[in-house]
């Protein structure tokens, strides 16, 4: 039998490879986070009042809009000049009536999200060159080699780097990358795990601008990264258990299609009375034993805030930070919930325990508790 069947010839030896001591307990040390230049939401709020024929409805996006607890949202896209009725964007990407394709959008998601990647990598302010394994959550575009290879060679990682793509999931990904670097994390005491969101969804607007539900959708989300350092050095947050649930009957009321033009988003009106109404009843079963003083909550919106918050009879402040993740970002997907996160780091008071929690298709609870000493 050859010397090399069943191992790779040449492979150099990475730390990870040098296995620690075992350890019982994984550590988010700390995150960086990064945005676009263009804060898009009061001139996409412009624009809806502008494009909206029926005024019925363009009071009822009105409406929405200022309900929605939004203040800013960032994209990849410049707003274009007024007026904005054939060119939506300075660079001329969507065009009134000639809306890219899904190869067009792809073409422009490789560069921006690499650039957005390392921009939250550099805030991160960590040693890359010790970096044994990579975690790359995203649902707004693909490549191949993937965003983990790109990000390996520009951020200086080893080539011995071990990568893992935790794809099209959705908002709740955050939450699979985080537990898939504490399992390795628990598996090998030397792992220095770099996780890292991006979401670019101002890619894919699509030119539904009479359908409010639509519209409202399109009001949600911004563009976001963040990179996170996971290893077992004790300091940061805890990560404690991680718990995941279907919430029966749901499965069509968020999805993410793959088509012609771009990505397809449908977000029922029904998510939040189905959480509140779930979470009434089951979320006792994700809670920690010791109750938490702090919550991270993915800030889909704010009805889904509002949700939670009723569903478990929490304090009005108690979902302060996923709030001001909200209103200063808005929803980017699965990079919100590290936004919150790094909010709770940031803050000097926000001690104790803590659960994170996040939704997204299926519909799928997505939860772990978390310490902060």
């Amino acid at each position: 039998m050859p010397a090399t069947l069943g191992r790779c010839p040449q492979q150099p030896t990475s730390a990870s490879q040098q296995k620690g001591p075992p350890v019982t307990q994984a550590w988010l040390n700390r995150i960086g986070t990064a945005v676009p230049p263009h804060d898009i939401h009061a001139a996409f709020i412009d624009f809806g009042r502008d494009t909206i024929a029926d005024w019925h409805k363009r009071l009822l996006f009105d409406r929405m809009a200022r309900l929605a607890d939004i203040e800013h949202r960032y994209a990849i896209f410049e707003p274009g000049p007024l007026p904005r009725d054939t060119i939506l964007d300075a660079a001329g990407f969507y065009r009134r009536g000639a809306f890219p394709s899904t190869a067009a959008r792809m073409a422009q998601y490789e560069p921006h999200a690499l650039h957005l990647a390392l921009r939250a990598i550099q805030a991160l302010d960590a040693d890359t060159s010790r970096i044994t394994h990579l975690v790359v959550a995203s649902c707004t575009g693909f490549t191949a080699p993937g965003l983990d290879f790109q990000v390996m060679r520009a951020a200086g990682l080893p080539d011995a780097t071990h990568r893992t793509i935790v794809g099209f999931m959705g908002c709740f990904a955050a939450v699979n990358a985080l537990k898939v670097a504490s399992q390795i994390v628990l598996a090998d005491a030397a792992a220095r795990v770099l996780v890292v969101n991006v979401e670019l969804s101002s890619l894919h607007l699509q030119e539904e601008f009479q359908d409010v539900p639509k519209m409202l959708s399109f009001l949600l989300f911004g563009d976001g990264a963040s990179a996170a350092l996971v290893t077992a050095e004790p300091h940061g947050i805890a990560l404690g258990r991680f718990q995941v649930a279907v919430i029966p009957r749901s499965a069509d009321l968020i999805t993410w299609h793959i088509a012609d033009t771009g990505f397809l988003m449908h977000l029922s009106g029904q998510v939040p009375g189905r959480i509140r109404r779930w979470l009434a009843e089951h979320g006792p079963t994700l809670l920690p034993p010791q109750h938490p003083a702090l919550w991270a909550v993915h800030a889909g919106g704010r009805s889904i805030l509002d949700a939670v918050q009723q569903g478990l009879y929490l304090s009005p402040d108690a979902l302060r930070f996923s709030r001001a993740v909200l209103r200063n970002h808005g929803n980017m997907s699965s990079a919100t919930l590290m936004f919150v996160l790094n909010a709770i780091l940031n803050d000097e008071d926000a001690r104790g325990p803590g659960l994170a929690m996040a939704f997204g298709p299926g519909l799928t609870v997505e939860t772990f508790a978390f310490e902060r000493p």
